[in-house]
Formats: structure tokens, C-alpha cells, sequence
């Protein structure tokens, strides 16, 4: 049994021929896909809608006052831009850094091995709460101080964490396929620590201990993060050799504006944005809208499925098509099959949510048709996000084949840069729009919300996702690398590569 486990691991991801040389065995690709999975796990905690309903309605709520009770949501909005802001601008500090970096271990390996342990420890800071006794103005800033604090520990780990990708293997199907298990092992790991919140409403101690739930989902994801992150940095191989320089700071951001198709994602991602308040306000929206937190367990695990089908469908079908792959419009195919399902969702539920009386639960048909959308939106959401990773690592390939330079680092930090946007706006705009319809922040239990707060969550949650991904096609009809033009590049880079290698020797003689 040990002999055939062992030969698995040791085994090609991708056995058959696919136009290109193969790199990855399963011990390497299941190794990266662990170091996601902590990802996963600290984002499900500090990312995601968990997050935001642990700072309005835990961390913040002593600022509600019966002529204000939307306070918690307008000083929550302007904590999550201001800090998402900083976020934003660190990210591509750090990918400089990354590209700058030349060790033994690599230039990614490295951060991997350190930067998790301040990840960990921040992380339970924040979620201990603020001390006793505090003044308002330093609730505040203690609030403000580790949301920063989570923002540079994890971006020292989340840059290297995604570069490592493009520099352990240059093979487009391969790359798929590792995004493919990532994305698997990354919903299952980040699913565990939020299930403690999730579960919370049907759990007799955590139903009445909101603050306990998530500081266990807390511990949970630190020890997941140390123990992953550390398989990760001991069975992964970085084979993309750096020739050149790093680029200078002034060069760096000058890539996005000369390489196209990395502009064009970026843009895309900017209007993702939002999608994004969707995913921010649906806590809100199954607490106040559906009138019961229950139904959060069912909504998360119905996205299993999805990121399966999605983890495992999409890199078998790229892998099926070999030399006729085109990233690119799959991706187009996930963002129109988005739009239809947002809509469907909005039509079908309008009434059962709208015209039902705002203190009752959800009726049963309604809260059923609900976990089934969900479902169904989320199938194109991540099968969208393999495929702009795999667009993003041609993005490196294009820039190496067009100016001589690879930078994964400063690439993903773009690409981080607008995911922090992302989290920071979209969290700004959901609570904006809250505590502008007279959102009522609370602790436990559910509270009756006003029927502008429920029309804004129903739409905010249906017809605004469909909006951002219909301008999302708008950039990707000028994104300019297909299958085919990716893979002559890739060729002449081996090329390059070995002219390259030959050089130093030919001199010598």
C-alpha cells in the first residue's frame, strides 16, 4: 500500500503529450495546493464575509445607539477602505522585493518557510477582540492597527505563495492542473474554520458565544497554516532560473501599461469588484434577509460541489483539448454563464423575498431555490478563476518574451493589488449601502431590518454581480494572448533559455 501511495506521488500529473516538456509530479502539485489550502484558511477568517459581520456586529457593535444603530457599518466602511487602501499600495512593494530576491532556497521558497508564523499570530490577535476598558478612539485604532498588521504579515506570504506557481513549472496544462487541485484544497481547507461560525446558529454554546466561534475557527486556521505552509516549502522545486536584473520600482509599474493583456485583467479585475459585494453583504443577507444564520452552513457546503466540479472538470477538459486550450475564451463562456445565473436567481426570487414579511424565516421552496443558485453561480465564479490564473502566468511569459524580463513577483502583486481593492471597496460600498438603508447592528439572534436594508441586500446579492461581470467582458475583448500564440512563445523562450545556458561555456572555451 505504502509502494503504490509512494509511486502516485512520485508520479506526472500529465502523462500525455501535450506540445511541451512536463515538470510536476503529484507530491509537488498536492504540496502547492496545501500552501492554498492556508491561504484558504486565513482568508475564510479575515477576507471574506465573515470578517465583515465580526466587525460590525461584534468587534464594533458598542458604537450602535438607538439615534445611530448603522454607526458600526459607517465606521466599519471606512476601516475596511482605508486599510484596504494600504493593502492595496504594500502588495506591490512586496513583489519588488520578491523579484529582487536571490537566495539558495529560491526567491519565493523562502518567505513561505517565515511569513506564515507572523500570519498565525497576528491573526489570534485579532480575533481575541479588543482589550477591556478602551476609549472609543482606541477601540478604533486598535481595530485599525491589526487590520494593517494582517495586511503586511499576510501579503509577506501571499506574493511568494502565488509566484511559486509560475516558477515551478512553465507548462500551460500543467499550470491548469495545479490550479485545478489548489482550488479544491483550498475551498475544503478554508470551509474549516469558518464552519465554526457557520455552525454557530445551531450550536447551543457558540449560538450565544458569537465571539468564541470565530476565535475558534481562528486557532483552527493558524495551526492549518503552519502545518501546510511548512509541506509546502519542503516539496517544492523552483525551476525558473533568473538571467537578468530585477527591475527598478520606476520599471516594475511600467509593466502593466506596455504588456497588454496583463492591463486588460487587471481592468477586469476592477470591475470584479462587483461581484465581490455579493460575497461581502451574504452574511447579512441569510441573517436579515433570510432572518436566520442557519442557513449559512447550507450555503457554504452547496459551493463544494461547484469548486469539484470546477477543480476537477476544467483542468481535465484543458487537458483533453492539448494544443486547441484557450484560456482566454473560457473565460468569456464563465462570465456570460454568470450573468445568466445572477439574473435567473433575481427573477425567480424577487417575490418569495421581497413581499414576505421582513420578521419571518425564509419559507422552504425559497431557502432551497437559494442554496441552488448559489450553487450554480458559483460552477462559472471558479471556473473563471482557473482560468485567469493560468492567464496571469501568460502574462509572466509574455512580458519574459517581450522585454527579456520575468517577474513573477511584481506580476502578482498587480494582480493582488486589485484583489485588495477588491476586498477593501467592495466591503466599503456593501457597508456604505447598509448603514445608508438604516442597517440595525446585532450580536445574536436576528433583527427586523427596514425594507429599503432588504431591497438593497436581495439586490446587492443578485442584479450587482451580473452588472460587474457583464463589464468584465469589456476588457477581455482587447486581451490579446490566445492558446495557440502562448505556446509559440513558450517555444522561443526555450530557445532564449538555452542560448542562454550555452553562453557562459562557449566564452569559456
Amino acid at each position: 500500500m505504502a509502494n503504490k501511495i509512494t509511486e502516485f506521488l512520485d508520479s506526472k500529473i500529465v502523462k500525455k503529450d501535450v506540445g511541451e516538456e512536463t515538470f510536476l509530479t503529484w507530491r509537488e502539485n498536492i504540496s502547492y495546493a496545501l500552501g492554498r489550502g492556508a491561504q484558504g484558511m486565513f482568508t475564510s477568517m479575515t477576507g471574506s464575509k465573515y470578517l465583515n459581520y465580526f466587525l460590525t456586529n461584534v468587534l464594533l457593535v458598542r458604537f450602535a445607539t438607538p439615534g445611530n444603530p448603522g454607526r458600526p457599518m459607517d465606521i466599519a466602511s471606512k476601516i475596511r477602505f482605508f486599510c484596504g487602501i494600504f493593502d492595496a499600495v504594500n502588495d506591490p512593494m512586496m513583489g519588488i522585493i520578491v523579484d529582487k530576491t536571490r537566495t539558495k532556497e529560491g526567491q519565493m521558497r523562502p518567505y513561505i518557510r517565515i511569513a506564515p508564523w507572523f500570519v498565525a499570530a497576528v491573526m489570534l490577535l485579532f480575533f481575541l477582540g479588543i482589550p477591556g476598558g478602551m476609549p472609543d478612539w482606541a477601540c478604533i485604532a486598535w481595530t485599525v492597527f491589526l487590520f494593517v498588521g494582517l495586511d503586511v504579515t499576510y501579503t509577506a506570504f501571499d506574493i511568494p505563495m502565488g509566484a511559486l506557481a509560475f516558477a515551478i513549472t512553465p507548462n500551460g496544462i500543467e499550470r491548469t492542473k495545479l490550479y485545478g487541485v489548489s482550488s479544491i484544497v483550498r475551498s475544503i481547507s478554508g470551509a474549516l474554520p469558518g464552519l465554526f461560525v457557520a455552525c454557530a446558529g445551531w450550536l447551543p454554546y457558540f449560538s450565544t458565544h458569537t465571539s468564541k466561534a470565530y476565535l475558534t475557527g481562528a486557532v483552527v486556521s493558524a495551526v492549518g497554516i503552519l502545518v501546510f505552509t511548512r509541506i509546502t516549502y519542503k516539496n517544492t522545486t523552483e525551476r525558473t532560473v533568473h538571467h537578468e536584473e530585477a527591475p527598478s520600482v520606476t520599471e516594475c509599474f511600467s509593466l502593466l501599461f506596455r504588456n497588454r493583456p496583463l492591463l486588460m485583467l487587471f481592468l477586469a479585475n476592477l470591475f470584479f469588484l462587483l461581484v465581490k459585494v455579493a460575497n461581502q453583504v451574504s452574511f447579512y443577507f441569510v441573517a436579515d434577509l433570510m432572518f436566520t444564520t442557519k442557513y449559512n452552513v447550507f450555503i457554504d457546503v452547496i459551493t463544494f460541489p461547484a469548486f469539484l466540479l470546477a477543480g476537477i472538470g476544467v483542468p481535465k477538459l484543458m487537458e483533453k483539448l492539448g494544443t486547441r486550450a484557450d484560456p482566454r475564451k473560457f473565460y468569456r463562456i464563465c462570465c456570460v454563464a454568470a450573468i445568466a445565473g445572477h439574473v435567473l436567481f433575481a427573477l425567480v426570487c424577487y417575490d418569495g423575498f421581497l413581499q414576505k414579511d421582513p420578521g419571518t424565516v425564509i419559507s422552504l421552496p425559497m431557502g432551497i431555490l437559494t442554496v441552488l443558485f448559489t450553487g450554480l453561480t458559483t460552477i462559472p465564479l471558479e471556473c473563471k478563476n482557473l482560468m485567469q490564473k493560468e492567464m496571469e502566468a501568460e502574462t509572466v511569459d509574455y512580458i519574459e518574451w517581450k522585454t527579456g524580463t520575468r517577474v513573477e513577483g511584481i506580476m502578482l502583486s498587480i494582480m493582488s493589488f486589485t484583489g485588495k481593492i477588491e476586498n477593501s471597496v467592495s466591503s466599503s460600498i456593501g457597508f456604505a449601502v447598509l448603514a445608508y438603508t438604516g442597517y440595525i447592528a446585532h450580536t445574536e439572534g436576528s433583527m427586523i431590518q427596514n425594507a429599503a436594508t432588504n431591497q438593497a441586500l436581495f439586490f446587492m446579492t443578485t442584479l450587482l454581480p451580473a452588472v460587474g461581470y457583464l463589464l468584465m467582458l469589456i476588457p477581455m475583448a482587447f486581451y490579446n494572448i490566445s492558446g495557440k500564440s502562448h505556446r509559440m512563445m513558450i517555444e522561443e523562450l526555450k530557445v532564449r533559455h538555452a542560448a542562454q545556458e550555452t553562453a557562459p561555456s562557449a566564452i569559456g572555451e
